[in-house]
């Protein structure tokens, strides 16, 4: 899709001047000219940025061979005071809900076990969730992370309420993600705009899904919502206001991907690939709508300003505070990040590729979490793909969960690193369970994913032991062990007609074909995975 950003009145020419030298990203429809360390389009985390390293395999040992941990190390982001002090700002003009409140209205409904079928020759998986089909078409939000309460508490319940999962989305049709630093070329007019909401950049959202039983019929239900999440800053004018999440490292980066989201407690970790981990807080979900009503526009707080504000959540086009109005870009409910860590290291991985270097800052493109060891931990792994001259297949680590509440010291990883023993790199999440590691690798869109099983070897390289790699859907992601039902669930992210072999199936024995390009969560028992040969 091309690549648009809506032309804003109130851009000068010196604040595009500097947009075009520092790459940042200015807000969709901002009413104010941000400033100073407010400036919404400089989001923490924000690694250090260095040239990529010469070509060289310098620290790359092997695959599955042991990497440098210390590269591992995060900081905390250096704007995390400030965005504690915004979020609580915020938090005194709009109202809150918590994550059962949320649920009980979830607007949106699972079919589990449809005829969508991204796993072809693959086998079967012991559960299948299918989205409605406008989010499992959608060319604008592309599922990632996957996480849930299972994460979240040892009992697995929140509160009362159990078997809540939750994935993560890009923006796909972001439309800075391709003619960025220029902020003049391909932006929407404001007609565009109208007629296509997607011209905005949007960022990530976060879905809560939930099994259940429906209070008003007894019978089984899967229901889900979206929520946006967002971030914080003060414009001109001194109100608080927040936007979209963005990368303002173009083209280091293009957009937050979102490749991973791990539940803990009271907060979500989101990993932002080039930098380092976004923090939300469960106990901060802003309900723009609280009576449900979208018509209605309720009422909201006033700023320190002391001006009554409303919300609107039927217009699409715009997000934060304009003219004493919130809006959402259409969704009720936003969640502010309030914390960052970013990797202490500078980022050298080249930019616009997927070629790794094997030392210096990791990227974060998945996380997960193993409860089945003490403490807690966090696994941290990167998306690689060899490239002459840098050929590392990705490293994985681990983190001490609890220590990222302290948001106020360096945190280093457990000690250990590896590289992935993937000859062509590839990998879209992994996780640790029992002393395993399972890995899903993505194929593309042309066959069937990869789950790999690891263990380490006495001298701490990860192997296989002989096990060979279990066939499963076509651009498998995310990664998360739902610990009560023993189940490793994951999503594909593929559309149908996104590439041409997403069309048909050319398998000879079905002539005609079937999209395995479909969008779906889905579940494997871990006892069979762990049966298989």
């Amino acid at each position: 899709m091309p690549s648009r950003r809506i032309r804003r009145a109130w851009l000068t020419a010196a604040l595009a001047a500097s947009l075009a030298v520092t790459g940042l990203v200015a807000p969709a429809q901002a009413q104010d000219v941000p400033t100073g360390s407010s400036d919404p389009t400089v989001q923490e985390p924000l690694t250090t940025v260095a040239a990529p390293p010469a070509l060289t395999a310098a620290g790359w040992t092997s695959p599955g061979g042991t990497a440098d941990a210390s590269d591992f190390t995060m900081s905390p982001g250096a704007l995390n005071s400030e965005t504690t002090t915004r979020v609580a700002r915020l938090d005194s003009v709009l109202p809150k809900s918590g994550v059962q409140n949320l649920l009980a209205g979830a607007n949106r409904t699972v079919t589990p076990w449809c005829s969508r079928d991204p796993f072809g020759t693959a086998p079967d998986p012991d559960t299948k969730y299918c989205l409605q089909s406008d989010d499992s078409t959608s060319p604008e939000w592309i599922p990632q992370g996957f996480t849930g309460v299972s994460d979240a508490q040892d009992d697995e319940l929140w509160g009362t309420a159990g078997n809540i999962q939750l994935f993560a989305s890009y923006d796909g049709s972001d439309p800075g993600r391709e003619t960025d630093p220029d902020p003049a070329t391909g932006d929407c007019t404001e007609a565009e705009l109208a007629a296509d909401d997607a011209c905005n950049q949007k960022g990530v959202r976060i879905t809560f899904v939930q099994s259940r039983t429906n209070p008003a019929t007894g019978s089984p239900e899967i229901k889900y919502r979206h929520v946006l999440l967002g971030w914080t800053y003060i414009n001109s004018a001194d109100h608080v206001s927040f936007d979209g999440l963005h990368a303002s490292e173009y083209p280091i980066q293009k957009g937050v991907h979102a490749g991973g989201i791990v539940w803990y407690g009271n907060y979500l970790y989101v990993a932002d690939t080039r930098n380092g981990l976004r923090v939300f807080d469960m106990r901060y979900i802003m309900d723009l709508d609280p009576d449900g009503d979208p018509s209605t526009h309720d009422a909201m707080g006033a700023d320190t300003d002391g001006v009554k504000t409303t919300a609107d959540v039927q217009d699409k086009t715009k997000v934060g505070r304009h003219d004493n109005v919130w809006y959402s870009f259409g969704y009720r409910y936003v969640m502010p990040q309030v914390a960052a860590w970013k990797f202490k290291a500078a980022q050298g991985n080249p930019a616009g590729s997927y070629a790794c270097v094997p030392t210096g800052a990791p990227k974060a493109s998945y996380i997960s979490l193993d409860r089945s060891t003490t403490p807690d931990r966090l696994i941290m792994g990167e998306y690689c793909r060899p490239a002459p001259g840098y050929p590392s297949t990705g490293r994985v680590s681990s983190f001490e969960i609890a220590a990222l509440e302290g948001r106020t010291a360096d945190v280093t990883s457990e000690g250990w690193a590896n590289y992935l023993p993937l000859t062509n790199g590839g990998a879209q999440g992994a996780t640790v369970h029992d002393g395993t590691m399972y890995v899903n690798e993505s194929k593309g869109t042309d066959e069937p994913g990869q789950l790999w099983r690891y263990g380490w070897s006495t001298d701490k390289q990860l192997v296989t032991n002989g096990r060979l790699p279990i066939k499963t859907a076509r651009g498998a992601e995310d990664l998360y062990v739902d610990r009560g039902t023993g189940r490793l669930w994951s999503l594909s992210e593929h559309r149908p007609g996104s590439d041409p072999d997403c069309t048909a199936n050319r398998d000879a024995a079905d002539p005609v074909g079937t999209d395995y390009c479909q969008r779906v969560l889905y579940g494997h028992k871990l006892s069979w995975l762990d049966g298989q040969p």
